[in-house]
């Protein structure tokens, strides 16, 4: 252990002088813990910040982005949120990355939602049985990079293929050979004969391909799919892209008894574990065996994929703290027992409970006196489910028929009548994270980065469509206003269509001064004149201010945009999707996420522990960062395997 009691006194003398720690900081915000041996993609912008270097070329951003999705991501059965309109799947490539490390679809399309971010231009195509292949277009041509199936296919130039190239290339040697046309049997059959070789000349440059057996890189696919996929069979390749949304970022966020623990283990749980879609195969397996066979030699230093940590909170006994920790208190106060200030009148206190990772279970503990209820929110505060009425006594309440697939949720105290009390609440939950991108330890000296700030929360509102009722929350849930949406497109299909003109209004409010809004959707618009205005209003919608327009003709994709100009402290705003069509005009799904400044955040030393072993030895790293910034090392004798990484507050 590195802590002493040398830099304990160091440290009373550093926070003595004010160092760069407020007295009284209620939430410490956007906690970061990275190491030299693993790349930052916490964010959308922390992904380009480590992935993209100056003076890359069109190309090499374009491999960048691929490598990282086949370095973060996995072909597997994708999570169930119900957290969009149009399917229960999440599709960001962000949230994959950090929360699962897997999925299906979902990483095809963060090819495509990752370059046009960087500024490229993308787009993707439904193949002969497969059905998304993206396409990055630079230097004046399109081409294609398919990171689900772990291949893209060189020219005779040298460049990278589009896929009409590979239809055209691949087609031409079926009318050269049509014995082999659609016998999948027979192409494969044909590989040990030389047919690599033999086959089309577009298909014999393949990225990562085995030369003797034709598999890709992940070896679910190979050369004989490349060979039905372009075949140009069933009217294809044809432009068609799956939805996805955009806004996850990670914020470690840490008020005093606060404790994120995220482990490179799994206890078995998943998103999917109610029965609800596939179990991922990925969840008992080993890094560098069986479907992550790959993933050793992508420079993963983890255990496995699916990682199961923990975040608790035990309220600490103080008034002080219990007021920088609440969201909103109503004649309440806190000390060794939370209770009405002036025992004549009513008491109520809000506690919200955000996380960057996905709840799976949950678990509320405390001690009550007198008549007390507890409620439960997930649309922000809008709406109030009652959680409780407990009798006197020692309570734990199970949380999870309410939290589970949660990133966020409040819970609301009341207390009617003199004695009324609760203990300060104890709050743990299961949480599901992927281990690929924490901050693991190699062998010989590591670099760890430690950073936290900017003092800013956030407010999320991503509805589900009406299918997904009781599953998670849907639009309706989040008040949206629908003004000529087409009824029975919504029922149907979950998404919403304007009948002529129409709109989406979504009412959005922080606890404290906003600072940015960040939204955006995944839309189609048909025709001329189609398209979505994405527009807010900061006067209850007296007036709105277009952001941003998704106009027409276009198939299928997707716009975010940020309105960072917001009037002083405003804490209220309507965000409209407003629609015009002549029939083709969809909202596939959308994402709003208001950032607003934390009330009571400040910097406050954390804490960070590691445990790891070596050689079957248990180790451990404690280390306090006293700045908003800090770089240390840990040395590590052997390789390390990795056990858990702690962040908390500093006692």
């Amino acid at each position: 252990m590195r802590l002493t009691s040398v830099l304990i006194l160091a440290l009373a003398a550093t926070f003595a002088c004010g160092g760069d720690a407020a007295p009284h900081a209620g939430v410490v915000s956007n906690v970061l813990v990275v190491s030299n041996h693993v790349e930052d993609v916490s964010s959308i912008e922390a992904f380009e910040k480590s992935m993209f270097k100056e003076g890359m070329t069109g190309e090499q951003k374009a491999i960048a982005i691929y490598d990282a999705i086949v370095t973060f991501g996995h072909f597997d059965p994708p999570p169930v949120e119900h957290s969009a309109l149009d399917s229960p799947y999440p599709k960001d490539a962000i949230k994959i990355f950090n929360v699962y490390g897997y999925s299906s679809e979902a990483t095809s399309l963060a090819m495509v939602q990752l370059a046009r971010h960087a500024g490229m231009e993308a787009r993707a195509w439904t193949v002969n049985k497969w059905g998304c292949v993206p396409e990055v277009k630079y230097d004046g041509a399109w081409h294609a990079m398919d990171p689900t199936m772990t291949c893209y296919f060189r020219n005779a130039a040298g460049a990278i293929a589009s896929v009409e190239e590979l239809r055209a290339g691949v087609k031409a040697w079926y009318e050269k050979n049509s014995d082999f046309h659609g016998n999948i049997e027979k192409i494969r059959g044909s590989i040990k004969d030389g047919g690599i070789a033999k086959g089309p000349d577009i298909l014999k440059n393949g990225a990562g391909m085995n030369q003797t057996n034709g598999s890709f890189a992940f070896n679910y696919f190979g050369w004989y799919t490349a060979m039905l996929l372009y075949d140009g069979d069933n009217n294809t390749p044809f432009n068609y892209e799956e939805s996805y949304n955009e806004g996850y970022r990670v914020n470690v966020q840490l008020r005093r008894g606060e404790v994120l623990t995220r482990r490179w283990s799994n206890t078995g749980l998943h998103v999917n574990m109610d029965g609800e879609g596939g179990v991922p195969e990925t969840l008992a397996c080993a890094v560098g065996s069986g479907v992550l066979y790959l993933s050793s030699q992508l420079g993963d230093l983890g255990n496995g994929r699916i990682g199961n940590g923990t975040l608790a909170y035990q309220m600490p006994a103080t008034d002080a703290d219990f007021q920088d920790a609440v969201l909103s208190a109503d004649n309440a106060v806190g000390g060794a027992t939370i209770h009405a200030k002036d025992a004549a009148k009513p008491a109520s206190f809000v506690l919200r409970m955000p996380c960057s990772y996905i709840y799976l279970t949950g678990k509320l503990s405390f001690t009550s006196a007198g008549a007390v209820t507890v409620s439960f929110s997930d649309n922000n505060g809008l709406d109030w489910r009652e959680l409780a009425k407990p009798a006197a006594g020692a309570q734990e309440i199970d949380l999870k028929s309410f939290a589970f697939r949660r990133y966020d949720y409040r819970l609301r105290f009341a207390f009617e009548g003199a004695g009324a009390s609760i203990t300060p609440p104890l709050i743990t939950h299961d949480i599901q994270h992927s281990q690929r991108p924490l901050p693991a330890l190699g062998q010989g000296e590591n670099t760890i980065a430690f950073s936290a700030g900017p003092d800013e929360g956030t407010i999320t509102i991503e509805g589900a469509g009406l299918k997904s009722k009781g599953k998670g929350p849907t639009f309706e849930d989040f008040h949206a206003k629908l003004e000529n949406i087409n009824k029975g497109i919504l029922e149907q299909w979950g998404t919403m269509s304007p009948e002529g003109t129409g709109s989406v209004t979504y009412p959005v409010e922080t606890p404290n001064d906003m600072k940015r809004l960040r939204f955006g959707c995944d839309y189609r618009a048909g025709g001329e004149g189609d398209g979505w205005d994405l527009q807010v209003s900061f006067d209850d919608g007296k007036t709105f201010t277009t952001v941003g327009r998704t106009p027409g003709p276009i198939k299928q994709s997707a716009k975010f945009v940020t309105c960072s100009d917001i009037p002083p402290k405003t804490r209220k705003a309507l965000v409209r999707f407003s629609g015009a069509s002549k029939g083709n005009t969809v909202l596939f799904r959308s994402r709003i996420d208001a950032d607003y400044v934390e009330a009571h955040g400040a910097f406050a030393p954390v804490q960070v522990t590691y445990q790891w072993e070596e050689n079957g030895q248990a180790k451990q790293d404690v280390h306090i960062a006293t700045s908003a910034k800090d770089t240390y090392k840990i040395s590590c004798g052997t390789k390390p395997k990795m056990v858990a990484v702690v962040v908390e507050r500093s006692k």
